[in-house]
């Protein structure tokens, strides 16, 4: 079983709540999203274990149970190409849940027009691999967000 934690602190919104129809419509896999606290912080890991891919507005980390969980920083923030993201870890580090592995401003990426919205995905998970998913309320950084089973 798998604790996952918010990257960031915010309002919980929910999949539903993403402007995105492919992380809405959950097409990546289960999960929810937070509509972080704007300005400057940093995104931490969800889980601890290993970082498969790093990009500056996202990341996966791999579980020792193979569960892998994707952090997306926001809607459309590829088209940024890093700018207003500062890379803390390197792909192919160890990090413990809870350590910055992104510094943000999620101001400044709603002030550039841009959603800051959040999306926590389990990847390739089924539907019904997790339970006591967060769908609304205030979210600290760290606090649960889902478990997967």
């Amino acid at each position: 079983m798998t604790r996952v934690l918010s990257p960031v602190s915010g309002r919980v919104v929910g999949l539903a709540g993403v402007p995105d129809p492919v992380f809405a419509q959950a097409m990546v896999g289960p999960g929810t999203a937070v509509d972080p606290e704007r300005g400057p912080g940093h995104a931490i890991a969800p889980v601890t274990g290993t970082i498969v891919k790093l990009h500056p507005h996202a990341y996966v980390v791999v579980d020792g149970e193979g569960h892998g969980v994707l952090v997306h920083l926001g809607i459309d923030t590829v088209k940024l190409k890093g700018q207003g993201f500062e890379l803390l870890a390197s792909e192919g580090d160890q990090v413990t849940s809870g350590q910055p592995v992104v510094a943000w401003d999620p101001g400044l990426i709603e002030a550039g027009g841009r959603s800051p919205v959040c999306a926590v995905v389990a990847l390739d998970a089924g539907a019904d691999a997790l339970s006591d998913v967060v769908e609304s309320g205030e979210v600290t950084k760290g606090a649960e967000l889902f478990t997967w089973n």
